[in-house]
């Protein structure tokens, strides 16, 4: 299977969500961070409704990444240095990797096995059905974001691209963690590196400056400055990336130009979440508590939805409605054109993770070690 085409699972497939109800989902993985690819956070299905927890799996500390969800299995880290295998169908784990320090890193799982990152410095690949450590590279600092992975342009190797906090972009090959080539920034890099249509790979950092580097060789192509640290991963669509910066920023910008497309001001407030954006909008949280909406080409303001904590949990941009979760503790649905709310789940502790979705489940960790997965209700 070419690395490129790993992202989001496509096709149908049939699932029974009560007595007499049949429900057909295109989304069966999501294995890497945001999705994979291009970081849209976008689910090519309608959002399940009349939802409930269908189960949760408890953790020692607190669930500190977004899972990968892959052939039924979730992949997620914790604040004590484990990497979790959860079996979404047996409600069991299949087994954990213990590192050295906290796995912030959103999983990538590919090619069987699983891609990740820790705050030991060390970047692993594991074998996806036992966690055996297949290989590792050390950094001179922590892995703390998601990698991708993707084809090599000729099409020969696979590759998996993963920055660091020591200011590299890595590019290595899947299969023995052997280096291709690596790019060096002169500050730390907060967010996972967005492939472009175009054959670049796009990422901001410390440096207040969004990189476009070429895939084939890391060389460096054009620099876009920032009024300030980007402080999350981008979100790419059609040539125009979208990023949060700790000016309180919200901008769109192209990757070949010196020209911001336009900037979306927050006041006072941070935004706390990568952007999320489909064909009309772009998605962002704040720490004003606000889940906010803007218009893609215009960065025009449309709407905000007022939750009861601050939104650090970048959103999941189904085909109509947006889920996040927030501070207070609650899961939320709001409809993409207006911002009303669809529905909310109380689930009892802080949500600073991105929500993952496959075949018709919703899974995110809280801040107390909870892996809440979520389903509709049967028979409704």
């Amino acid at each position: 299977m070419a690395a490129g085409m790993i992202l989001t699972g496509c096709g149908r497939k049939q699932t029974t969500a009560g007595p007499g109800v049949t429900v057909s989902w295109h989304t069966h993985d999501w294995p890497m961070t945001r999705g994979g690819g291009s970081l849209q956070g976008r689910v090519h299905d309608r959002v399940p409704h009349k939802v409930a927890i269908a189960w949760t799996f408890a953790v020692k500390g607190a669930i500190t990444s977004e899972a990968a969800i892959a052939d039924g299995v979730a992949v997620f880290g914790d604040d004590q240095g484990w990497v979790h295998a959860v079996d979404l169908s047996g409600k069991k784990e299949l087994w954990r990797v213990e590192t050295k320090d906290n796995v912030e890193a959103t999983p990538a799982i590919a090619s069987g096995r699983v891609f990740v990152g820790s705050n030991d410095d060390f970047f692993r690949a594991l074998d996806f059905k036992t966690g055996r450590e297949l290989w590792q590279v050390k950094g001179e600092e922590k892995f703390p974001t998601g990698a991708v992975v993707i084809a090599s342009p000729d099409g020969k190797e696979e590759w998996v691209l993963v920055n660091g906090y020591d200011g590299v972009t890595r590019c290595l090959r899947t299969r023995d963690g052997s280096e291709v080539w690596k790019h060096e920034t002169t500050d730390y890099i907060n967010g996972t590196p967005v492939i472009l249509d175009n054959g670049t790979v796009a990422f901001g950092g410390c440096d207040a400056v969004i990189h476009v580097i070429g895939l084939k060789d890391g060389v460096e192509l054009h620099q876009q400055k920032t009024s300030a640290q980007v402080i999350r991963s981008l979100a790419a669509w059609e040539g125009t990336v979208y990023a949060v910066d700790y000016a309180n920023e919200l901008l769109a910008t192209g990757t070949s130009d010196d020209k911001s497309v336009w900037v979306y001001d927050n006041g006072d407030n941070q935004f706390l979440t990568s952007p999320a954006v489909d064909e009309k909008r772009v998605y962002v949280g704040s720490r004003d508590k606000h889940l906010h909406a803007v218009d893609r080409l215009t960065g025009k303001p449309l709407w905000k939805f007022r939750t009861g904590g601050r939104v650090e949990s970048s959103p999941l941009v189904f085909d109509d409605a947006v889920v996040f979760g927030s501070g207070d503790g609650r899961l939320y649905a709001v409809s993409k054109e207006d911002g009303q709310e669809i529905w909310r789940l109380d689930l009892g502790e802080g949500l600073p993770n991105a929500a993952a979705f496959a075949d018709g489940r919703i899974v995110i960790g809280g801040v107390d070690g909870t892996l809440f997965v979520i389903r509709e209700e049967e028979g409704k």
